[in-house]
């Protein structure tokens, strides 16, 4: 079996769907109903035999991994921290933008918080048992910039807050509160039909200029710091923006991208070698697998 690590934040969701229900059912020996249509009966041993004919093996497969990844921490006197694991939440937050746009997009999928953080814990195991045995040199990083040295290069970027409505009268009625001295985050907050920045008084975040609707962009970009612009409409309605700092654009240099591109090495050897590592502590262990799939 070869489990790519990346993927286990789809595979564990399967887990934790399945394994209760596969050892909740799989004593029962039960004629007991699930579900019925009309008079036909769908039965608990008829649904067990269903989800282990659809995705038992995938599920009994990862509950090993599971399991042999917590021995294999335990052997090796290793701990996954809470610290580390609300670290990466929050690196995942921050690529989504927000924690609300983060949670939605979770919900979209089926996931719950729990989930998430269980899924990180394990791929952070993955990486903590793999990675002393990589090796980065100073040449491999200095090849890989050479050869990708224009990703590394900061395009200028603004961070920005809106406040999103619907009509330019709103829009209006809002930028005289602000201009009379009310907060723009409370406004936000109360006015921004954003619901995913309303709630953190509309903050987007930086960007760079292609990351907006043109007219967004086009109005936060010619803003200084700390100024707000006037009602901006585009296809989401209205925005009121003010911009609350900026980067400029800056050429890459080997120095400063050295620690970006020894993560991405490390996360490149980590997929290269998961699957050797993993045929080689699976040996360690005597696996039983009752779980019958035809």
């Amino acid at each position: 079996m070869k489990l790519n690590p990346k993927k286990l934040i789809v595979l564990l969701l399967l887990i934790s769907i399945l394994s209760s229900i596969l050892i909740g059912c799989s004593n029962s020996g039960s004629d007991e109903v699930v579900a019925q249509v009309n008079d036909v009966k769908i039965t608990k041993d008829e649904f067990y035999d269903y989800l282990v004919s659809q995705n038992g093996d995938d599920a009994i497969n990862a509950l090993i991994l599971e399991k042999i990844i917590e021995l294999e921490l335990k052997e090796n006197n290793i701990e996954i921290t809470q610290d580390q694991i609300d670290a990466e939440y929050q690196k995942a937050i921050e690529s989504y933008g927000d924690e609300a746009t983060m949670e939605q997009a979770l919900a979209y999928y089926g996931y719950t918080k729990d989930e998430f953080l269980k899924n990180i814990k394990m791929n952070l195991s993955i990486e903590a048992l793999i990675e002393p045995s990589i090796t980065i040199t100073d040449d491999e990083i200095k090849a890989y910039f050479d050869e990708n040295k224009d990703d590394f290069n900061q395009a200028e970027q603004v961070k920005a807050s809106h406040i999103l409505l619907d009509t330019e009268e709103e829009a209006k009625q809002v930028l005289a509160k602000i201009q009379s001295g009310e907060s723009f985050e409370d406004l936000a907050k109360e006015y921004s039909t954003d619901t995913a920045t309303a709630a953190n008084g509309g903050d987007l975040g930086f960007f760079t200029k292609d990351e907006m609707v043109e007219e967004f962009s086009n109005a936060a970009f010619a803003l200084g710091v700390n100024e707000v612009s006037e009602p901006v409409k585009t296809t989401y309605g209205y925005h009121i923006i003010k911009v609350t700092d900026k980067k400029e654009a800056k050429v890459a240099t080997l120095e400063d991208s050295k620690e970006e591109i020894r993560d991405i090495l490390k996360d490149q050897k980590i997929q290269e070698q998961y699957p050797t590592w993993y045929q080689t502590v699976q040996s360690k262990y005597t696996i039983t697998n009752n779980i019958k799939t035809n």
